[in-house]
């Protein structure tokens, strides 16, 4: 039985919550944190359910993929973006959102995912993976803040 590896993180907003939401679903913005380019599928804008996203790029020394599948969607309160090919055994991405009795957004996000390769998949995964992905959550809340708290977020969420 494979491990499954938990990963949790949250980030309190001074924005609102359709702002915080759709930033959280633009192609641009995952793009310059996870240091990977989309190739097929969506690969620009707003993921909506249903899209898929393959994401291609180099990670420690060797090329990477990453196809992702928005199965679940729902405005303005969650999505779930799940791995359909890849190097993981499985990878489940949850992304969550509520408002704070003050008016601030609370952003939360789960990862869960499996490593092939048995025992040395596990290894990998809690000497490699499990940091670097941790430092990558914390990353894209860091500029997920900054973008929505600013008047940066034009840039990303088009008018109506």
């Amino acid at each position: 039985m494979a491990h499954l590896f938990v990963l949790r993180d949250e980030v309190v907003v001074r924005a609102p919550l359709e702002r915080c939401f759709l930033l959280s679903t633009s192609v641009e913005i995952v793009e310059c944190e996870l240091r990977m380019h989309p190739r097929q599928g969506r690969t620009s804008g707003l993921v909506q359910h249903g899209d898929t996203v393959l994401w291609k790029g180099w990670k420690y020394g060797l090329p990477q993929f990453h196809q992702s599948l928005i199965e679940a969607f729902r405005p303005y309160s969650f999505f779930r973006d799940r791995m359909i090919a890849g190097r993981f055994r499985s990878f489940e991405h949850d992304h969550a959102f509520d408002v704070l009795p003050d008016g601030r957004v609370r952003m939360q996000d789960q990862v869960r995912f499996t490593m092939p390769w048995g025992l040395l998949g596990q290894f990998v995964g809690v000497l490699l993976l499990a940091p670097d992905i941790r430092r990558l959550m914390r990353r894209r809340f860091s500029l997920l803040k900054r973008i929505a708290e600013t008047e940066e977020w034009r840039k990303f969420i088009p008018e109506p």
